[in-house]
C-alpha cells in the first residue's frame, strides 16, 4: 500500500495496513481496550501504525473525553545523557496514542520544579511522568494530594504512594562488587549521589550488603555532593589526598561520577584499571568510548522511558492508580576499565 504524503494518514489506511478491521485498530491503540485484542495484534497495528506515521486525531478524542491527549515530563537536567533516551521510550509509547509530551528541565532546582509542575498542571495535562526524584520537595504531595495522576521514573518521591519505574539497582551493584571480588579487589570504594535520592539509598545500601557477603571486602562509601563529572573529580581528588590506604576499585554512583574519578587518576598519574579500577552505573551512549571503555551496569533507559508511559496512561485510562514498583532488569558490562587489583 502506497501512502500519498499529502494524505493523512486514518485509521482505515492502518485496518489495512495491519489486516485487521478499523475497531481493532481501535482498541488495540486505546490503554483502557488493548487487552481485548491479542499481543500479536496489538504488535500488527502499532508496527502498521508506526509505518504510515499514523496519529490518532487529538483534538477529536480530547472533545469527546475531556482530555487534552497531553503528558508532562519533568527532569533535573537534560544535559544529562541518562535522560535523552528516557525521554524517547516516553514519546516512541505515547506518540502512537495520539498524545505528546510536554517536557520541563528543573536543573536540580525544587524552586524550578514546583514553578514547572505549576505551570504544566496550567497547560492541563493529563499526567505527569517524574524523573528528579528529590525527597525534599513538597510539590509531589500536593499534587497526590489534589489527585493529579503521576508516575515516577528512575527515582522515588520518598512516602507519596505514586507508581514508580526504575532499574533493579541492587542487582547491578552486587554484579559490580562480585566481579571486582573476583579480580582481588579487597578495598573498594562507593561513591554514592546525594543522600535525597532514592537511587542514592539503593546503591549505597546494595554495596554495603554485596561487601560484607563476601567476607573478603572492605567497602567504604563516600558521599558526591551532586552525579557529575565535576563533583566525581572533586570527590575522587579528596580520597586520593585524603585516604592512607587508597582503594583499589572504585563503583561510582552513575557513569559521570565514573568519568570525574577518570579525570582525578589521570591527573595524580595514576593508571586505570592498572593502579584503580573503576566501575560505572547506567552505561550512558559514550560510556564504551571513554578511555579506557568504562565497566558500568546497563540500565535499559528507553525501556523504562515506555513502561512509565504505559503505567500512567493506563492509570489515566482506568481513572484509578495503584503505588506499585516496577524493576527492568539490568546487566553488567564488563570493559577495559576494571582489572586484577595491583600486588
Amino acid at each position: 500500500m502506497t501512502v500519498d504524503p499529502l494524505h493523512r494518514v486514518t485509521i482505515d489506511d492502518v485496518a489495512t495496513r495491519a489486516g485487521v478491521h478499523k475497531a481493532t485498530v481501535s482498541r488495540a491503540l486505546n490503554a483502557r481496550t488493548r487487552h481485548q485484542v491479542s499481543d500479536d495484534t496489538v504488535a500488527r497495528v502499532e508496527a502498521a501504525a508506526g509505518e504510515l506515521g499514523y496519529v490518532p486525531n487529538a483534538i477529536a478524542r480530547g472533545l469527546r473525553t475531556s482530555s487534552s491527549m497531553t503528558i508532562g515530563v519533568i527532569i533535573p537536567d537534560l544535559t544529562n545523557p541518562f535522560f535523552p533516551p528516557i525521554i524517547r521510550g516516553i514519546e516512541n509509547y505515547l506518540q502512537p496514542r495520539g498524545y505528546t509530551a510536554l517536557l520541563a528541565n528543573t536543573d536540580s532546582s525544587d524552586a524550578i520544579e514546583r514553578a514547572a509542575l505549576g505551570s504544566l498542571l496550567g497547560r492541563r495535562v493529563d499526567g505527569l511522568i517524574v524523573a528528579s526524584g528529590s525527597r525534599r520537595a513538597s510539590t509531589l504531595a500536593e499534587a497526590y494530594q489534589a489527585g493529579v495522576f503521576a508516575v515516577m521514573l528512575n527515582r522515588d518521591a520518598g512516602g507519596i504512594p505514586y507508581p514508580l519505574v526504575t532499574g533493579h539497582d541492587a542487582t547491578g551493584i552486587a554484579a559490580t562488587v562480585a566481579h571486582l571480588a573476583e579480580l582481588g579487589h579487597r578495598r573498594i570504594l562507593h561513591i554514592a549521589g546525594p543522600a535525597d535520592f532514592s537511587t542514592s539509598e539503593t546503591r549505597a545500601a546494595a554495596f554495603r550488603a554485596a561487601c560484607a557477603s563476601t567476607r573478603r571486602v572492605t567497602g567504604t562509601v563516600v558521599e558526591a555532593a551532586a552525579l557529575s563529572v565535576e563533583s566525581g573529580q572533586q570527590t575522587m581528588d579528596r580520597i586520593l589526598t585524603e585516604h592512607r590506604n587508597r582503594p583499589t576499585a572504585i563503583v561510582a554512583g552513575n557513569d559521570l561520577v565514573a568519568f570525574g574519578v577518570l579525570r582525578s587518576l589521570r591527573a595524580h598519574g595514576l593508571s586505570c584499571p592498572g593502579d584503580i579500577s573503576v566501575a560505572g552505573f547506567n552505561d550512558i551512549e559514550f560510556a564504551q568510548d571513554s578511555n579506557p571503555p568504562l565497566t558500568t551496569v546497563h540500565v535499559p533507559m528507553q525501556e523504562m522511558g515506555a513502561e512509565a508511559a504505559r503505567v500512567l496512561l493506563e492509570a489515566i485510562e482506568t481513572k484509578a492508580q495503584e503505588p506499585v514498583t516496577v524493576h527492568l532488569p539490568v546487566s553488567l558490562m564488563v570493559r577495559g576499565s576494571t582489572g586484577p587489583a595491583p600486588a
